[in-house]
């Protein structure tokens, strides 16, 4: 079965692909069916930033599509404070890499030197008018991490939240972090993403 990722992103594509190996789904890209387009997210949480994407991609494309989408939150936040979806716009401001760096440092240096932040991921495959999957259960949302106040010197650009995350069972740096325990840490939800198209397989 072949289904398109909607995302323009080259490395969420290669991850799913290598999540999804061995099962009856081919991914294809937008440059697979040459289709260039965008839609624009103003959900106020994951699952309804993933439909819109994969329910206005589905009606553009006319074939089966899946989005992803994600949001930030942090323990002892209140709800008007937590950044959600809108991680990187703050006070309708959109913050560059180092201004978000500042940002969320100082969140967790007004919680004593570091703050506990989870990613909620959710996820939306339409097949057709009818056949439409949503999942945002725990199984693919990412481990809890800590915020750090004192930002590592390494960036990352387009990722500056890595440069201030840190793994809770090391107490080390993502970035200090060698590639298979970085890896390690993806596998844990993406056993979550294999179950939700596994389940879709057996329904189809």
């Amino acid at each position: 079965m072949q289904i398109i990722y909607g995302t323009n992103n080259a490395a969420k594509i290669e991850f799913m692909k290598k999540v999804l190996l061995g099962l009856d789904i081919d991914i294809l890209s937008f440059k697979d069916i040459n289709f260039s387009g965008h839609i624009e997210e103003n959900g106020i949480d994951p699952m309804e930033n993933a439909k819109i994407k994969a329910i206005g991609y589905h009606k553009k494309i006319k074939r089966p599509v899946f989005s992803c989408d994600s949001g930030l939150f942090i323990k002892g936040l209140n709800e008007q404070e937590q950044p959600g979806v809108h991680v990187r716009r703050i006070d309708n401001q959109e913050l560059t890499d180092e201004q978000m760096i500042e940002y969320y440092s100082s969140i967790a240096k007004r919680m004593g030197g570091r703050a506990f932040a989870q990613y909620r991921n959710a996820i939306c495959l339409v097949v057709n008018e009818e056949k439409v999957y949503e999942y945002d259960s725990r199984e693919i949302w990412s481990q809890e991490f800590m915020i750090a106040d004192k930002p590592h010197k390494t960036r990352i650009s387009g990722f500056p939240l890595d440069s201030i995350s840190v793994n809770i069972q090391t107490g080390r740096y993502y970035l200090d972090e060698s590639d298979d325990k970085r890896y390690q840490q993806e596998i844990i939800y993406a056993k979550g993403f294999r179950l939700f198209f596994e389940r879709v397989l057996k329904d189809l």
